[in-house]
């Protein structure tokens, strides 16, 4: 069976040419070469406004939501880019996410409370993101603490695993060179995360 992979470019600017465009690009290319059937998704072309409300969530979102619903419901497997701002995923992506959660799709209450139903089992992902500063001090001196949100309280709490991530540090001084290196490191993810 062909598996399906959605490729989520989260960058908030919706222009090509960005470094995390090019990224899930060779990312979408990869998994084609491997067999895959692959979507993509720029978030930037659908995000509403964040929600102000917080029932809100128990709402279903708009037609662009919906339609975003039904391709991460296709997928088997997604493949988050975006870049990292003050710290975490920039505001729109992080919009797109509550949108994205709405009416229960992502989890959802269970009879009698306790642990929530995990809507999203049997997905994987692979989370990447790009920043100024040296990847290892983003890891290791301020902990990912944008990155490790995003995988454990939203992507595992939805019941997506394995989760897997890739950090690009120092992205201004990379060139051309380097750019060329992560294309070619990105396809070769895309087929071992297949």
């Amino acid at each position: 069976m062909t598996k399906q992979v959605l490729v989520l470019d989260g960058h908030p600017h919706g222009a090509d040419g960005h470094l995390c465009d090019a990224l899930a690009a060779a990312y979408a290319e990869g998994a084609r070469s491997a067999g895959a059937g692959v979507e993509v998704l720029k978030v930037a072309g659908v995000t509403p406004p964040p929600l102000s409300d917080p029932a809100d969530f128990a709402t279903p979102p708009d037609e662009a939501m919906l339609a975003a619903q039904e391709a991460v419901r296709r997928a088997d497997h997604l493949a988050i880019f975006f870049p990292i701002w003050l710290g975490t995923m920039p505001a729109m992506l992080k919009a797109f996410l509550e949108h994205l959660c709405r009416d229960g799709f992502a989890i959802s209450d269970t009879k009698g409370g306790g642990w929530p139903r995990q809507n999203l089992k049997g997905k994987s992902a692979r989370v990447v993101t790009t920043m100024g500063m040296p990847a290892l001090a983003y890891r290791f001196w301020f902990g990912a603490t944008g990155v490790r949100c995003l995988k454990s309280m939203v992507l595992r709490m939805s019941g997506i695993s394995p989760v897997r991530t890739t950090y690009i540090g120092g992205v201004d001084n990379l060139g051309e060179a380097g750019r060329a290196r992560w294309m070619e490191k990105m396809k070769a993810a895309a087929r071992g995360d297949l």
